[in-house]
């Protein structure tokens, strides 16, 4: 690990005392839906931390965070099979050849599980014995303290800090402040594993591009990508939208309406089009699927259309995918094949019925043999997995492509500008200063 590429005020795995600790390690294994791992990179990116712990004399304890189990509205807590860890560690365990217990701590009604009992010693005992390899908590969203403010909060972050001797924060994509990602960093000596490292060092090259430099951003709603958006503008020589940032962007240029496109993301975009006007740096995908419904891909009801037909006052059905005929036009596949650096966060179609897009996408980006290629986490990769998996199992051994294993913590430290900013971060940084010497 280059660590002259990071920053010298964050506390590295490299340089903590493991040898017969119990080491308390926050992962990003948010991996599992509907109780299945659909891909397993997220895991596999941290194994070479769980590997040094090991190695060096510390006995792991895993938590992670799983989907959301949180209704918003209510604030009840669903515990159910669909959110659990056990897939994770059924993985790990023919992974590692080597066996997890996952506590099980009594669960309060609609709010979750309130406390780590004592029931935990009896693991801790057998992982110090060595006759089980590690342990993995329940999924961190579970704990009414995780998210919450005031006591919960710090009686969940002083509970976890007392099962260890030492704490790695190896989540990357969990930039949020949460009592597993933020507050137990001020309890324990805390460092940041290599996988934290490894993403700190690649968004480098994200964050100071080499030219050219063509962002590829898609989402489900504007108003959520503003921030980034603008940032990823000053840096880009080109940007390419898809998803609804796109559909509201096409809605704010040319005046006409489209299904799923709010007037809030409409006015929003407005002032991306003015702001392009100047500077012309968005390249437009001209050809668009049409369809009347989103209920899937039904015969009749959706056709091919071009933005040249566009006029005022026009209401368009659902825009659901990028027609792959976009990205064969000269300025879309000059600007493509002229960048030395690539950032993608997009899935370019509403999967899994309308997918020609992100696949043509995936294909004209692969083309460019001498660009830097930097895909988002989350659906980006799921996506790129499912429709080009041959392209994907290249690329996850290329030199010219990363993978990050957080798209949204990315966008976030585009929108600040450095990653060092970030809550989690930070927490490592103050806690180096903390507990030094």
């Amino acid at each position: 690990m280059n660590r002259h590429l990071i920053d010298s005020r964050l506390p590295l795995i490299q340089d903590a005392d493991l040898a017969g600790k119990v080491v308390l390690v926050r992962v990003d294994h948010n991996v599992v839906k509907k109780g299945v791992i659909h891909d397993p990179y997220r895991i596999d990116a941290t194994l070479g931390t769980l590997y040094n712990i090991v190695e060096r004399g510390g006995r792991p304890i895993l938590m992670t965070h799983v989907g959301r189990p949180k209704d918003k509205k209510t604030g009840t807590i669903k515990v159910d099979a669909g959110t659990s860890v056990q897939p994770i560690v059924e993985y790990l365990e023919r992974k590692l050849y080597t066996t997890f217990a996952i506590p099980e701590f009594p669960v309060d009604g609609d709010q979750g599980i309130r406390q780590i009992d004592t029931s935990i010693n009896w693991h801790i005992r057998d992982l110090n014995e060595h006759r089980i390899g590690g342990i993995y908590l329940p999924n961190t969203r579970w704990f009414s303290g995780e998210a919450a403010k005031g006591d919960a909060r710090e009686r969940l972050a002083r509970q976890l800090a007392g099962l260890a001797d030492v704490f790695v924060n190896d989540a990357f994509g969990s930039w949020q402040p949460d009592a597993s990602t933020f507050d137990v960093a001020e309890h324990l000596p805390s460092y940041a594993g290599f996988l934290m490292q490894k993403e700190l060092i690649n968004l480098r090259h994200v964050l100071d591009p080499e030219k050219p430099f063509v962002a590829v951003v898609a989402g489900a709603k504007y108003d959520t990508k503003i921030g980034p958006l603008q940032e990823i503008y000053k840096k880009v020589d080109h940007l390419i939208l898809g998803g609804v940032i796109y559909n509201a962007f096409l809605c704010a240029k040319y005046g006409i309406t489209v299904g799923g496109v709010s007037e809030t993301d409409v006015k929003a975009a407005r002032e991306l089009v003015a702001q392009d006007k100047e500077a012309g740096k968005i390249v437009e995908l001209p050809f668009l699927v049409e369809s009347d419904t989103i209920e899937g891909r039904v015969e009749g009801k959706y056709r091919t259309v071009s933005a040249s037909d566009f006029a005022p006052g026009q209401e368009r059905g659902y825009f659901l995918d990028i027609a792959p005929e976009s990205f064969d036009t000269p300025q879309v596949a000059q600007a493509i094949a002229g960048a030395k650096t690539i950032f993608v966060n997009a899935v370019m179609g509403l999967t899994p019925h309308f997918y020609e897009g992100s696949q043509k996408l995936d294909a004209t980006i692969d083309a460019n043999t001498g660009a830097q290629k930097f895909y988002g986490g989350g659906d980006t990769l799921q996506e790129f997995k499912n429709l080009s998996p041959g392209l994907y199992l290249a690329a996850m051994d290329s030199a010219q492509y990363y993978f990050f294993t957080g798209g949204g913590t990315v966008l976030k430290a585009i929108e600040e500008g450095s990653p060092y900013g970030l809550d989690p971060v930070k927490a490592l940084m103050e806690n180096k200063e903390r507990f030094k010497g």
